[in-house]
């Protein structure tokens, strides 16, 4: 087993659990992409075992901080059914759950999303690559399912050094993603199973697609949170909701199941705004209660604010604008002027729910913005609630950069 020393004093991270070592860190040591290695302090104490990432400023994510365990196949059993026994302890009103969340399951570089019957999965590291058909195999173990997508294409793989990938990895025709081993030619193809699928969520049914949806096809950590919005929209008569970045239309749907009289929901993605108008028929809803516009939310909100429109609820979930913290001044300014816009464009008394996924903006940064956009609309809210991702997305104690998801429900003053 090869050795990866560090520089002293650069051990106090892995002594606290923390799961990255950073180029930075490192005195000696090299191995080969993906490879277990063992992390030393700088007067050889063992501090973790993590695999190796030559081409990522993380050159080390732990996977243990065990010098008696080993990094082999029953690891990845161990690990994998302690996620899911967590899963199975959480109240999920849905068909679609978060398996695998990286980090916080102690699987860094590990993203798995089951929706019914079909896994998809993201390998985004360089040492969950090295193990990547153990782990499917594992997961179809586990789980009891047959299939397996890969959506191994996000740029993070870059940065690992990985080329993108995407495909069935498990359950797909003969020769198709089945460890690179490919079949004889059948007589009669086999066909390859649907992408496109339905999960259940809070009695409702919403539409995806693994190989072309964003991430691994769909936003589950919002599930929690359109089941509230679905109940503040009933609870406080909301008639008239604008959704903006509203993706497929989750939290359109929401809306509607809420009782909401008509809702708008905004997106640059023509085929986003598609499956939105086939989630909106699939829950049996009146195309006529939802328009969904093709169009840029910032211009929109302000086209509609010049107009002299008024709404009872905005969401505001926009793409990440701050992936790291480099990016947060830039990314702060862009939060507050679509902030200030909603708030302008509120009515008296409605609600607005306004989110972030940029790791590089913390909740107390996030809060802070929008209290300044609020200052700028010349308008005050009261805090409803704080919101987060759902708790199969979990965040750790010992790994807090896991909080991407950071939101606020807003109920503006009177």
């Amino acid at each position: 087993m090869k050795a990866i020393r560090l520089h002293e004093g650069k051990e106090r991270s892995l002594l606290r659990r923390h799961p990255w070592v950073f180029e930075g860190s490192i005195a000696r040591g090299r191995a080969d992409a993906g490879e277990t290695v063992r992390v030393e302090a700088a007067d050889g104490r063992f501090l973790a075992w993590g695999a190796w990432s030559p081409s990522s400023s993380i050159r080390v994510r732990a996977w243990s901080f065990d010098e008696a365990e080993r990094i082999d196949h029953a690891f990845f059993k161990r690990r994998i059914a302690r996620a899911l026994a967590l899963r199975a302890r959480l109240p999920i009103d849905s068909d679609g759950v978060r398996l695998v969340h990286g980090e916080a399951d102690g699987l860094p570089g590990l993203i798995v999303d089951r929706y019914g019957q079909t896994l998809s999965a993201q390998f985004l590291s360089a040492g969950m690559e090295r193990w990547r058909e153990a782990v499917a195999d594992v997961l179809l173990g586990a789980t009891g399912l047959e299939r397996l997508y890969e959506r191994s294409d996000s740029s993070v793989r870059a940065l690992e050094g990985l080329e993108p990938r995407a495909g069935w990895l498990r359950g797909g025709p003969p020769g198709c993603g089945q460890g690179g081993i490919a079949a004889e030619p059948a007589t009669t193809p086999t066909p390859a199973p649907p992408t496109s699928l339905t999960i259940r969520e809070h009695g409702w049914q919403l539409g995806l697609d693994v190989a072309e949806g964003h991430k691994t096809g769909f936003y589950l950590d919002q599930r929690d949170n359109r089941g509230r919005f679905a109940q503040w929209v009933r609870h406080f008569g909301l008639q008239r909701v604008l959704n903006c970045y509203c993706y497929t239309g989750g939290f359109s749907v929401a809306a509607l199941a809420g009782g909401a009289v008509h809702v708008i929901g905004v997106d640059s993605s023509a085929p986003a705004l598609q499956r939105a108008r086939a989630n909106v028929a699939l829950n049996g809803f009146d195309a006529a209660r939802h328009e969904a516009v093709d169009a840029d939310v910032n211009q929109f909100l302000r086209q509609r604010l010049q107009a002299g429109e008024a709404f009872d609820a905005i969401v505001l979930d926009p793409p990440k604008f701050a992936p790291t913290a480099a990016h947060a001044e830039r990314a702060a300014r862009a939060y507050k002027d679509i902030n200030r816009l909603a708030l302008k464009l509120l009515a008296p008394g409605g609600l607005l729910l306004t989110f972030s996924c940029s790791g590089g903006i913390g909740a107390e940064l996030f809060h802070k913005i929008v209290a300044g956009a609020a200052i700028d609309a010349g308008v005050d809210g009261a805090i409803l609630q704080r919101l987060e991702a759902a708790p199969d997305h979990p965040t750790t104690l010992v790994y807090p950069e896991g909080e991407y998801l950071k939101g606020l429900a807003v109920l503006k003053a009177s």
